[in-house]
Protein backbone atom coordinates (compact mmCIF):
# COMPACT_ATOMS: atom_id res chain seq x y z
CA UNK A 1 0.00 0.00 0.00
CA UNK A 2 1.23 3.49 -1.12
CA UNK A 3 0.28 6.35 0.65
CA UNK A 4 2.23 8.99 -1.34
CA UNK A 5 1.10 12.52 -2.68
CA UNK A 6 -1.44 12.87 -5.85
CA UNK A 7 0.31 13.66 -8.96
CA UNK A 8 -0.54 17.18 -9.82
CA UNK A 9 -3.18 17.45 -12.67
CA UNK A 10 -2.03 19.51 -15.51
CA UNK A 11 -2.83 23.13 -15.94
CA UNK A 12 -6.28 24.20 -18.16
CA UNK A 13 -5.87 24.71 -21.23
CA UNK A 14 -6.87 28.25 -22.20
CA UNK A 15 -9.90 28.57 -24.48
CA UNK A 16 -8.85 29.11 -28.22
CA UNK A 17 -9.90 32.84 -29.35
CA UNK A 18 -12.24 32.97 -32.21
CA UNK A 19 -9.97 34.34 -34.33
CA UNK A 20 -7.67 31.43 -34.15
CA UNK A 21 -10.75 29.07 -34.28
CA UNK A 22 -12.21 30.79 -37.51
CA UNK A 23 -9.22 31.97 -39.29
CA UNK A 24 -7.89 28.84 -41.30
CA UNK A 25 -11.98 28.23 -41.96
CA UNK A 26 -11.79 32.02 -43.69
CA UNK A 27 -8.65 31.49 -45.34
CA UNK A 28 -9.95 28.11 -47.37
CA UNK A 29 -13.40 30.44 -47.99
CA UNK A 30 -11.16 32.76 -49.44
CA UNK A 31 -9.22 30.67 -51.88
CA UNK A 32 -12.85 28.85 -53.07
CA UNK A 33 -14.64 32.58 -53.48
CA UNK A 34 -10.91 33.50 -55.42
CA UNK A 35 -11.01 30.10 -57.75
CA UNK A 36 -14.82 30.52 -58.42
CA UNK A 37 -14.72 34.08 -59.44
CA UNK A 38 -11.54 33.58 -61.71
CA UNK A 39 -13.20 30.59 -63.68
CA UNK A 40 -16.37 32.49 -63.74
CA UNK A 41 -14.50 35.25 -65.24
CA UNK A 42 -12.94 32.76 -67.47
CA UNK A 43 -16.36 31.18 -68.75
CA UNK A 44 -17.76 34.72 -69.45
CA UNK A 45 -14.76 35.80 -71.67
CA UNK A 46 -11.83 33.46 -72.25
CA UNK A 47 -8.85 32.31 -70.31
CA UNK A 48 -6.67 35.61 -72.08
CA UNK A 49 -8.78 38.38 -70.14
CA UNK A 50 -8.21 36.22 -67.04
CA UNK A 51 -4.29 35.95 -67.58
CA UNK A 52 -4.40 39.83 -68.41
CA UNK A 53 -6.64 41.15 -65.23
CA UNK A 54 -4.05 39.40 -62.97
CA UNK A 55 -1.13 40.96 -64.85
CA UNK A 56 -2.94 43.98 -64.55
CA UNK A 57 -3.44 43.31 -60.90
CA UNK A 58 0.43 42.05 -60.59
CA UNK A 59 1.20 45.57 -62.07
CA UNK A 60 -0.63 47.95 -60.08
CA UNK A 61 0.04 46.61 -57.68
CA UNK A 62 4.15 46.67 -57.38
CA UNK A 63 3.63 50.22 -58.23
CA UNK A 64 1.24 51.03 -55.81
CA UNK A 65 3.72 49.21 -53.12
CA UNK A 66 6.98 50.96 -54.66
CA UNK A 67 4.84 54.64 -54.35
CA UNK A 68 4.08 53.94 -51.13
CA UNK A 69 7.40 52.54 -49.94
CA UNK A 70 8.89 56.07 -51.25
CA UNK A 71 6.71 58.13 -49.15
CA UNK A 72 7.65 56.54 -46.29
CA UNK A 73 11.38 56.37 -46.76
CA UNK A 74 10.98 60.20 -47.99
CA UNK A 75 8.58 60.94 -44.61
CA UNK A 76 11.46 58.90 -42.34
CA UNK A 77 14.48 61.02 -44.00
CA UNK A 78 12.36 64.44 -43.71
CA UNK A 79 11.40 63.39 -39.98
CA UNK A 80 15.86 62.25 -39.27
CA UNK A 81 16.73 65.97 -40.51
CA UNK A 82 14.30 67.61 -38.80
CA UNK A 83 15.36 65.79 -35.69
CA UNK A 84 19.12 66.42 -36.02
CA UNK A 85 18.47 70.17 -37.15
CA UNK A 86 16.73 70.32 -33.38
CA UNK A 87 13.26 71.37 -34.64
CA UNK A 88 10.78 68.67 -33.60
CA UNK A 89 8.98 66.60 -36.55
CA UNK A 90 5.64 67.34 -37.64
CA UNK A 91 3.36 64.79 -36.10
CA UNK A 92 0.49 65.09 -38.20
CA UNK A 93 0.68 66.17 -42.06
CA UNK A 94 -2.23 65.93 -44.48
CA UNK A 95 -1.89 63.00 -45.92
CA UNK A 96 1.53 61.36 -44.18
CA UNK A 97 -1.02 58.61 -43.09
CA UNK A 98 -1.97 55.43 -45.13
CA UNK A 99 1.38 54.10 -46.09
CA UNK A 100 0.95 50.39 -44.51
CA UNK A 101 -2.32 50.49 -45.44
CA UNK A 102 -1.44 51.38 -49.27
CA UNK A 103 0.97 48.91 -49.01
CA UNK A 104 -1.52 46.18 -48.00
CA UNK A 105 -3.55 47.66 -50.81
CA UNK A 106 -1.03 46.94 -53.08
CA UNK A 107 -0.09 43.87 -51.65
CA UNK A 108 -3.60 42.55 -52.16
CA UNK A 109 -3.52 43.78 -55.82
CA UNK A 110 -0.43 41.31 -56.47
CA UNK A 111 -1.82 38.58 -54.94
CA UNK A 112 -3.76 36.54 -57.92
CA UNK A 113 -7.72 36.74 -57.67
CA UNK A 114 -10.53 39.19 -58.49
CA UNK A 115 -12.16 39.83 -54.57
CA UNK A 116 -8.57 40.60 -53.83
CA UNK A 117 -7.68 43.24 -56.11
CA UNK A 118 -11.36 44.58 -55.17
CA UNK A 119 -10.24 44.73 -51.79
CA UNK A 120 -6.93 46.16 -52.95
CA UNK A 121 -8.29 48.72 -55.03
CA UNK A 122 -10.67 50.19 -51.98
CA UNK A 123 -7.78 50.00 -49.67
CA UNK A 124 -6.51 52.64 -52.17
CA UNK A 125 -9.45 55.02 -51.88
CA UNK A 126 -8.65 58.21 -49.24
CA UNK A 127 -11.73 57.84 -47.24
CA UNK A 128 -11.51 54.17 -46.71
CA UNK A 129 -7.87 54.19 -45.38
CA UNK A 130 -9.24 56.86 -42.41
CA UNK A 131 -11.94 54.46 -41.52
CA UNK A 132 -10.02 50.91 -41.40
CA UNK A 133 -6.76 53.33 -39.78
CA UNK A 134 -9.71 54.84 -37.22
CA UNK A 135 -11.35 51.42 -36.42
CA UNK A 136 -8.01 49.59 -36.20
CA UNK A 137 -6.79 52.26 -33.90
CA UNK A 138 -9.84 51.42 -31.44
CA UNK A 139 -9.34 47.77 -31.58
CA UNK A 140 -5.84 48.70 -30.59
CA UNK A 141 -6.81 50.37 -28.07
CA UNK A 142 -9.45 48.45 -26.21
CA UNK A 143 -7.35 45.59 -26.95
CA UNK A 144 -4.31 47.15 -24.91
CA UNK A 145 -6.80 47.87 -22.10
CA UNK A 146 -7.76 44.39 -21.39
CA UNK A 147 -4.47 43.24 -21.16
CA UNK A 148 -3.45 40.48 -18.56
CA UNK A 149 -0.20 39.89 -17.74
CA UNK A 150 1.44 37.52 -19.75
CA UNK A 151 0.20 38.46 -22.87
CA UNK A 152 1.63 40.36 -25.44
CA UNK A 153 -1.21 43.75 -24.52
CA UNK A 154 0.47 42.75 -20.95
CA UNK A 155 3.86 43.83 -22.15
CA UNK A 156 2.92 46.82 -23.92
CA UNK A 157 1.31 48.21 -21.12
CA UNK A 158 4.61 47.51 -18.94
CA UNK A 159 6.73 48.98 -21.32
CA UNK A 160 4.34 52.13 -21.08
CA UNK A 161 5.11 52.58 -17.58
CA UNK A 162 7.17 55.97 -17.13
CA UNK A 163 8.39 58.02 -14.47
CA UNK A 164 7.36 61.73 -14.59
CA UNK A 165 10.75 63.11 -15.91
CA UNK A 166 10.11 60.54 -18.99
CA UNK A 167 12.11 57.80 -18.01
CA UNK A 168 11.44 54.00 -18.35
CA UNK A 169 11.23 51.91 -15.07
CA UNK A 170 11.53 48.62 -15.44
CA UNK A 171 11.32 46.28 -12.51
CA UNK A 172 9.62 43.80 -10.79
CA UNK A 173 7.51 43.87 -7.54
CA UNK A 174 8.60 41.63 -4.28
CA UNK A 175 5.76 40.99 -1.73
CA UNK A 176 7.64 39.98 1.65
CA UNK A 177 6.71 37.14 2.95
CA UNK A 178 5.41 37.13 7.15
CA UNK A 179 8.33 35.77 8.58
CA UNK A 180 11.19 37.64 6.44
CA UNK A 181 13.67 39.48 7.63
CA UNK A 182 13.63 43.18 6.13
CA UNK A 183 16.49 43.73 3.81
CA UNK A 184 18.14 47.07 2.99
CA UNK A 185 17.17 49.11 0.12
CA UNK A 186 19.49 48.51 -2.78
CA UNK A 187 21.65 51.46 -4.18
CA UNK A 188 19.96 52.82 -7.55
CA UNK A 189 20.93 51.50 -10.59
CA UNK A 190 23.02 53.93 -13.08
CA UNK A 191 24.51 54.06 -16.45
Amino acid sequence: MTTGAQTPLPPARPKRSRLRTFLPLGVAAWFVLEIWLLTLVAGATSGLVVFLVLLAGLVLGSVVIKRAGRRAFRKLSEALQQQQSGVMPDAARPGSEGNGLMMLGGLLLIIPGLASDVVGLLLLLPPVQKAVSRSAERTFERKLREARPGTLGGAFQQARMHQPDGKVVQGQVIRDEPGDTPQPPRPPLTH
